[in-house]
């Protein structure tokens, strides 16, 4: 850990990544003097992504400020809600902020996108593939997805509670190489710096242990709309890391706050390493699948076809052993039965029956539909 006043060079953190998912707390969305959506700050960091985009980045964006604007429509005026007042705000809430940022990005020529999640679209893997090929088709379309907990139908049990969590989801789902936390405070510091005044700001974070996690605070609820704080945010990181997800803590309240933190003499943040690459992070998960849901056999063509580094194609394999569904790993043999490698399946093991010893062009007349002309994107996939 670096704790000095050393800035870190923006250009290594989000010049260089690829994805990037951008969360904003409701204390930036929500104007606190007339409790409607903040526009000219929402078109300034609209303004900012449309930098990101037009240098070749795909950028998702996790806004809160659904509840808040909903709330205050609805007339629920106590400062703490029941869940189904909760969920009845944001149902209310939601038109009104998409509306809101439909029309920043819309000035800077960019389309937008609803993706609204559970916790369970996370951590399901078949939920989990199907929003991420959502979310690939967004980007390939042009749009800028905005995410947020779909709350409306969530239960207390299946909630995230905070879009720190889900913003860091959100990232794994995107392969995000950055996640940007845009707060009311400008990263982490030694203790609370709102109650003691020689809390030190810390620029950069190698690895988060206990004695991190013991800096983060509560809930900063002096805005009176979020239910983020600096724990969350620690929390998410690890979440972010684990997949090879670098994480920014900036304060977000300029009014160009990611171009505020270019260059040397940029405003100051705190970025926490990831723990592994992201290639490297998603593969060992692969890799370290304990029981693989079935397995795919091969022909000879198709294991040196992959030890190539090619993906698996249904002509190449053999035989299904096993039941298991789109999403699953599996483990992926030689005609011998030896395991040469192990992936995540775009097809359950009935489709694959179907398809196998087949050409990619013949999964849709086959099926009747197609979810890629892989069985195993070799993106997908680890060999052992």
């Amino acid at each position: 850990m670096s704790a000095n006043a050393t800035i870190p060079v923006l250009p290594d953190i989000l010049a260089q990544a690829r994805r990037i998912t951008i969360k904003v707390g409701s204390s930036l969305v929500i104007d606190a003097t007339s409790g409607e959506s903040n526009a000219a700050w929402m078109a300034g960091l609209a303004a900012d992504i449309a930098v990101l985009t037009a240098e070749g980045r795909s950028v998702m964006l996790v806004s809160s400020g659904a509840v808040a604007l909903g709330r205050r429509y609805l007339g629920l005026t106590r400062a703490k809600l029941k869940l189904d007042e909760k969920q009845a705000a944001a149902a209310a809430g939601q038109p009104r902020l998409m509306s809101a940022w439909e029309v920043a990005f819309a000035a800077v020529g960019l389309k937008t996108a609803q993706v609204l999640l559970t916790r369970e679209d996370t951590e399901k893997r078949r939920r989990w593939l199907n929003a991420r090929a959502t979310v690939d088709t967004l980007f390939d379309l042009g749009c800028v997805p905005i995410v947020n907990e779909n709350d409306t139908v969530v239960t207390e049990e299946i909630r995230y509670g905070d879009n720190d969590r889900l913003a860091a989801r959100a990232a794994q789902l995107m392969r995000a190489e950055a996640l940007v936390l845009l707060s009311d405070i400008d990263g982490l510091y030694t203790a609370d710096p709102r109650k003691d005044p020689d809390a030190e700001h810390i620029a950069m974070v190698d690895k988060l242990d206990a004695r991190i996690e013991a800096m983060a605070g509560g809930a900063n609820l002096q805005a009176g709309v979020g239910t983020g704080g600096m724990a969350t945010k620690i929390a998410a990181a690890k979440i972010a890391g684990s997949a090879g997800c670098a994480t920014l803590i900036a304060l977000g309240s300029g009014i160009r706050p990611l171009s505020g933190l270019a260059g040397p003499m940029g405003a100051r943040f705190t970025l926490i390493k990831p723990q592994a690459s992201l290639s490297a992070a998603y593969k060992a998960w692969i890799a370290g699948t304990v029981v693989p849901a079935g397995k795919l056999m091969l022909d000879e063509g198709a294991v040196r076809a992959l030890h190539n580094g090619k993906s698996l194609l249904p002509s190449g394999i053999v035989e299904i052993i096993g039941a298991f569904d789109k999403g699953d790993t599996v483990s992926i043999t030689s005609p011998a039965g030896v395991e040469v490698a192990r992936g995540i399946v775009s097809y359950g093991a009935d489709e694959i029956r179907q398809i196998r010893g087949r050409t990619s062009r013949d999964i849709e007349t086959i099926l009747g539909y197609t979810s890629g002309d892989e069985v195993i994107h070799r993106d997908d996939m680890v060999l052992v």
